[in-house]
């Protein structure tokens, strides 16, 4: 039997074109270069289960890996002390409050190179203003100590990036994510790859072809997001 070759990476010289099916390329992923960062081709990756990530000084890139990394509510561990943590409370959780501020502490505290570059910000942005991403701040007082922002559509949520200024506090920002967006009807919560700190939260791989499917199913159904943690009692469930 004669395997087939992964295919190539498209070049997307025209709005219009159309993005290749993921499951013709290879583990890594790289599926298509170039074109723009606007709505509707952002909108077209996140349902086709692509997203963009790359440097400074280089066209888009457009990923889909084999495989996928997800959190679900059964599988989320809350650890021992981040429970204390919760319990003990002192902080705040906003929804939506500060989007273009969380996308910019997380672009400034990357250990794994900057990719959430300007222009990454702004596109973001005004996925945000049409209602297609999201942000959860966590705050000590009038201090911005936590926080993770993502892309939603329809029933399906990709998170992006997290960050924290003060200890346990992106752990907080997540889990009151995980918890509120399920209970608010989200099916599929999507984090890329499997990294060791989202592994001890409970984060699990599956095959890209699987992924796939769920992402195609779960932005088709028809979710308004409006205010997520007013869906549940997350630091009750959290810390029991």
């Amino acid at each position: 039997m004669v395997r087939k070759r992964p295919a190539r990476p498209v070049i997307l010289m025209d709005e219009s074109d159309p993005f290749p099916d993921p499951q013709r390329y290879d583990a890594e992923g790289l599926v298509a270069i170039g074109g723009s960062l606007s709505p509707a081709r952002l909108e077209a990756a996140y349902r086709s289960g692509i997203f963009p990530w790359y440097g400074e000084g280089y066209m888009p890139l457009w990923w889909s890996p084999d495989p996928r990394a997800l959190l679900t509510p059964d599988r989320f561990h809350v650890s021992r002390s981040l429970r204390k943590t919760i319990r003990r409370g002192g902080f705040a959780v906003t929804w939506n409050a500060s989007f273009a501020q969380v996308m910019r502490e997380c672009s400034e505290r990357r250990e794994d190179g900057q990719w959430i570059l300007p222009e990454m910000v702004d596109a973001y942005t005004e996925l945000h203003q049409r209602g297609n991403a999201h942000s959860l701040e966590v705050w000590l007082g009038e201090e911005l100590v936590g926080g993770v922002y993502g892309v939603q559509f329809g029933r399906l949520f990709c998170a992006e990036s997290m960050f924290h200024r003060a200890t346990d506090m992106s752990k907080v920002a997540l889990t009151a994510m995980v918890r509120s967006l399920f209970a608010a009807g989200i099916e599929v919560f999507e984090v890329q790859f499997v990294t060791s700190h989202l592994a001890t939260l409970g984060a699990f791989e599956v095959p890209r072809r699987a992924y796939l499917e769920m992402a195609r199913a779960a932005s088709a159904a028809a979710l308004r997001l409006v205010d997520p943690l007013a869906a549940c009692d997350w630091q009750r469930e959290a810390s029991d």
